[in-house]
């Protein structure tokens, strides 16, 4: 079956359902959170559900050393690279965050469906968490689901300049810079009390990797990079 374009989508269309779901995993996680801190469920343990939480799977400096040093790859270790982008410091923080994915989400699933759209998300999460650890020394730990966000960005943006979507690929790449640039903003608002995060490190290789990601499971990247290659 033919590649579906983008372009023929109507905006108002039933959203695709892994897209929701990923979004409704992030956003039930806070919800629990929120109710735990209320109160509401869990008893008095559950008011310490989110710093539980972001001790076992945030990406964390002092943990990536340890392995480093110890030549040791634990998988629940390991297993922070991917869980991370789950758990977010507020509800602002998580909402933000669901909002891109639905947004990005919905623009290049009808091209990315099924796992790849998940290959995007994950992939551009796993690049952005080790460039973090490799590119800052800082114990503040990493987490959220914004360099996986960007990773969609990026895709979107390959999916612009391939002419794949409504939008201009100028103005695709100004959205992605303009992103960028207020994300110290959006560190400010969601992550009151969480310490000062580097904001762009983890986001821009999110990005990088989304828009190599896109280009490499399009319908076809692989052959026609193949052959680029052996041209040269």
């Amino acid at each position: 079956m033919a590649p579906i374009d983008p372009r023929n989508q109507n905006p108002f269309n039933t959203l695709p359902p892994l897209v929701v779901g990923l979004a409704v995993v992030i956003m039930g996680i806070e919800v629990l959170f929120q109710l735990g801190t209320l109160g509401l469920i869990g008893g008095r343990e559950a008011v310490g559900w989110r710093l539980g939480a972001l001790q076992d799977w945030s990406v964390a400096e002092p943990v990536w050393d340890w392995m480093w040093q110890t030549r040791q790859l634990p998988p629940a270790e390991i297993a922070r690279l991917f869980a991370y982008p789950l758990i977010h410091g507020s509800l602002l923080h998580a909402g933000f965050a669901a909002v891109f994915v639905l947004a990005f989400g919905n623009a290049i699933a009808p091209l990315y469906p099924g796992w790849r759209f998940l290959a995007i998300f994950f992939g551009a999460s796993f690049d952005g968490a080790l460039g973090y650890l490799i590119l800052f020394e800082t114990p503040q730990p990493l987490f959220g689901a914004m360099p996986g966000a960007y990773g969609l960005i990026g895709a979107f943006a390959f999916l612009t300049q391939r002419g794949l979507t409504r939008a201009d690929p100028a103005r695709a790449f100004m959205l992605l810079g303009f992103l960028l640039a207020i994300q110290p903003v959006f560190g400010i608002l969601t992550l009151q009390g969480f310490g000062w995060v580097p904001p762009w490190g983890a986001e821009i290789i999110g990005a990088a990797t989304g828009y190599a990601l896109a280009l490499v499971l399009f319908p076809g990247g692989m052959t026609g990079l193949r052959n680029r290659l052996r041209q040269r």
